[in-house]
């Protein structure tokens, strides 16, 4: 199991063990081919604490954070520098069900992130702990997510960094921008 307090693929670290925006992080170069992190925007048109309600209790988490084939349940929160959210992500629709299948994988994983920032309602960042991927030792992930007053509503940007090589980079991104969709979809509806 990886240790997040000593075992962080960062140049600087915070007290709670995320890396300094400011901070250049030169092992991306040598550890992830030069992939830089990169961000995600989307507007709704909702105020910030609705969104921000959405981004951090159980019940919002619920109704949006999967990939498009996929449902989440949330079992803890625990909004604070250091605490975890735990769910269960579970495989739902049939092609996933199926790929899940023949890659020989669990349709349903418990996981965890630890939040590195809680400020509500403008910014909450996260470490994810990568060890599902066959072949390749654990490593850290951090995603911040940032929210802007907008004329419409809210500006939220999400800053992703990469994962370990270009091609889950990019199914990364795509996962993320399913859950943002899905999200705006959550935010219309009652």
């Amino acid at each position: 199991m990886l240790n997040l307090a000593v075992d962080l693929p960062y140049a600087a670290v915070d007290p709670v063990g995320g890396r300094h925006p400011e901070t250049p992080c030169p092992m991306l170069d040598i550890r992830y081919g030069g992939l830089m992190p990169t961000r995600l925007e989307r507007t709704y048109q909702a105020p910030a604490e609705v969104v921000w309600q959405m981004l951090t209790t159980a019940t919002g988490l619920d109704r949006w954070w999967a990939p498009e084939g996929f449902e989440t349940q949330v079992s803890e929160i625990g909004l604070r520098p250091g605490g975890e959210v735990r769910y269960t992500m579970t495989a739902t629709a049939p092609e996933q069900v199926r790929y899940m299948e023949a890659a020989g994988l669990p349709l349903s994983s418990e996981l965890y992130k630890t939040f590195t920032e809680v400020v509500p309602p403008a910014r909450l960042g996260y470490r994810t702990v990568v060890d599902f991927v066959p072949g390749h030792e654990a490593y850290v992930h951090l995603t911040t997510i940032e929210l802007f007053p907008a004329a419409d509503g809210t500006r939220l940007v999400m800053t992703l960094d990469p994962l370990h090589d270009e091609q889950w980079t990019r199914q990364h991104h795509a996962h993320r921008e399913s859950e943002l969709d899905r999200l705006g979809a959550a935010l219309r509806r009652p």
